[in-house]
């Protein structure tokens, strides 16, 4: 029996577990699934043979290292900042080693020892970063392989409530971690490419520059640019590309309504407010609104976000119950974004008949044989249930693929890695078709960048 150690048993992990449960007996496998809540482990493991659940404190590194010796393979499906204990523990035990995250600069620096020692580090292999850099890379090096030159390149991502379950005035609902919608383009402006000039927005007039785009079936969708896109340039070989841009997928309207919590400032993480336990949500809303001693603080909002008295922002606004004097946020020496989040969560949380949806769509425009044209793919992923969501499925999914492919030698090169090499993205696209992720390409008339 091969070892496959899990780190980690919350949401993204649902279809990753089952679908190596599933593989289970004709690969060989033994799971060991580890998470901080014993419960919460216990019942991932579906009460399957080849699977137990293993209660695991990252931070007690005997309990750590004695989980990681026991494996061929371990899966960190944690938080970024905690992958790079388990990641020094698999390079001193010789074990290779996947996670879902982008590579941070303190993983990088293992690369040497990880390639001396022959080891697979695979990284970046969930949704976004994962099935956006594996896509791409197939139709790039396609185009590459023709003698293309490429010219633009767009990749836009979101996740998103599916449109059966779609009930409310912001059209969303939390698909991920809340706190990461709460805090996004935070930390420096973004950056991107376009016609051959850098472009940056700051975080004040992130939601204001967005892009719309079309799905067949799905309707009109706008995106916002992500932090950095340049950093993309050399890792998919576009060093001499004109237009490079990454960007956010929501629902229509989406960004226009969160700039008002970015311009009151509800999104900063960097202060804790005084008193926030036993503040009100009414009372958080008017801490960011100057004093007057007669009016409201529902006349102070409107004043200060210039909404008219017929514009749906109001309504989004209300439909948060963010007025209410009686809701307490209850807790302890928050920072505003923790308190929206608290606040959102109670309007944005998937019920257990919801079903989530994720998007993406690329953009590739290139010039061959003289002529300028452009490919359009798309993906839409609809989840089946609260539990096994599209975006467990498409986070888990290819890290659980390419964990076997490692373990049977079919991925091979060491290194700290992202999934950019055709040994890697070939075989995880193809299998995943087998599970409703299909990308939709279309050759189309070369239109250049559209922001």
């Amino acid at each position: 029996m091969r070892t496959i150690l899990i780190i980690g048993a919350g949401r993204s992990a649902s279809s990753l577990i089952r679908y190596l449960l599933h593989k289970s007996a004709t690969e060989h496998l033994q799971l060991i699934i580890a998470d901080l809540s014993l419960e919460l482990a216990q019942n991932k493991t579906l009460n399957h043979p080849n699977a137990r659940a293993m209660a695991l404190d990252i931070f007690d590194k005997g309990q750590r290292q004695n989980a990681i010796q026991q494996a061929d393979l371990v899966v960190s499906m944690l938080p970024a900042h905690l992958h790079i204990e388990v990641a020094k523990d698999c390079l001193f035990y010789n074990k290779h080693m996947v996670t879902a995250s982008y590579i941070s600069d303190e993983l990088q620096a293992l690369d040497k020892e990880v390639n001396a020692k022959g080891l697979v580090f695979m990284n970046e292999i969930g949704l976004d970063p994962g099935i956006d850099h594996m896509s791409a890379m197939k139709v790039i090096d396609e185009i590459r392989g023709k003698g293309g030159k490429m010219l633009l390149f767009e990749s836009f991502c979101g996740g998103l409530v599916a449109p059966e379950s779609d009930t409310n005035l912001w059209n969303y609902k939390f698909t991920w971690a809340p706190r990461n919608v709460v805090l996004a383009g935070q930390g420096g402006s973004a950056k991107f490419l376009q016609e051959g000039t850098y472009k940056y927005i700051p975080y004040c007039n992130l939601f204001r520059r967005t892009e719309f785009l079309e799905v067949e079936g799905y309707g009109r969708f706008e995106a916002y640019p992500n932090r950095d896109s340049l950093k993309y340039k050399s890792v998919y070989g576009l060093d001499n590309v004109l237009t490079l841009y990454r960007g956010t997928i929501r629902r229509v309207g989406f960004s226009k309504a969160w700039n008002m919590f970015v311009q009151l400032g509800m999104t900063d993480d960097s202060y804790v407010m005084e008193d926030s336990e036993t503040m009100s949500y009414r009372q958080y809303v008017n801490s960011f609104l100057p004093y007057h001693p007669t009016d409201s603080v529902e006349i102070k909002m409107r004043f200060i976000l210039k909404i008219d008295q017929d514009d749906i922002m109001w309504e989004k606004l209300e439909e948060l119950d963010l007025f209410n004097d009686k809701k307490i946020v209850g807790l302890p020496n928050a920072t505003p974004a923790q308190i929206l989040e608290k606040i959102l969560k109670d309007s944005w949380t998937l019920e257990p008949s919801d079903k989530d949806m994720i998007v993406m769509y690329h953009k590739f425009g290139f010039e061959l044989n003289g002529n300028k044209q452009q490919i359009d793919s798309k993906m839409v992923c609809i989840g089946d249930d609260q539990t096994y969501t599209a975006m467990a499925k498409t986070v888990g999914l290819p890290v659980a693929i390419v964990s076997l492919l490692i373990l049977n030698g079919k991925v091979t090169t060491p290194g700290v890695q992202l999934p950019i090499r055709k040994e890697v993205y070939e075989p995880i696209l193809k299998e995943l078709e087998d599970y409703g992720v299909n990308f939709n390409e279309v050759l189309t008339p070369y239109f250049g960048y559209s922001i």
